[in-house]
């Protein structure tokens, strides 16, 4: 049910505009976007910060986007998400508190230097989808944009999610390993 409204504002986006245009679709973007924030807080009474800040960046540039008539906010949004979530993660673990690690680290119990490089790893796949963006977004057209958004970003961030879980798996100690195949037992 989660994933399933983590992705709901983006559905809406992307089934609005193939029926509507950029605009009509961004609106609708601002307004799942909230529908998501509320459902979310109505079924877990608590909004994750990444929510937060997405709902910020999308109705800030979403409201820049149609007061302008210029669909190049909304195409710098994602970039811009990409580049504070990198920032965000780079600057906390140049200041030794990984964000990863406080975020999954009861779940995934790895050496420190595991986080570090799983950290690095996704500030290197910030920007690079961000720069991937900018290209996209300014040299090719609006559908291609859209399309890109939509499907492209959204695979990228699952193979990178699998290959985290996969590294992170294969740095678990021997007996992380055992205790999370007794857990998975159990649940059998």
């Amino acid at each position: 049910m989660k994933q399933l409204l983590d992705f709901l504002p983006l559905i809406i986006f992307f089934a609005i505009y193939k029926f509507y245009d950029i605009y009509t679709a961004t609106g609708a973007l601002m307004a799942a976007t909230a529908v998501q924030m509320i459902l979310t807080y109505a079924i877990y009474k608590q909004i994750e910060k990444m929510h937060l800040i997405t709902f910020g960046m999308v109705t800030f540039f979403g409201a820049l986007t149609l007061f302008f008539h210029d669909d190049a906010f909304i195409k710098w949004k994602v970039t811009i998400v990409y580049a504070f979530f990198a920032v965000g993660l780079g600057v906390s673990q140049v200041m030794g508190k990984s964000l990863l690690k406080s975020m999954l680290g009861k779940e995934m119990v790895v050496e420190d230097k595991v986080w570090a490089t799983v950290t690095w790893y996704w500030v290197s796949f910030f920007v690079i989808c961000g720069i991937v963006n900018i290209y996209i977004a300014f040299s090719l057209p609006l559908e291609t944009w859209v399309n890109f958004k939509v499907f492209g970003l959204t695979a990228l961030t699952l193979v990178n999610t699998v290959l985290t879980v996969v590294y992170l798996f294969k740095h678990l100690p021997p007996e992380a390993l055992e205790q999370k195949q007794q857990d998975t037992d159990k649940d059998a």
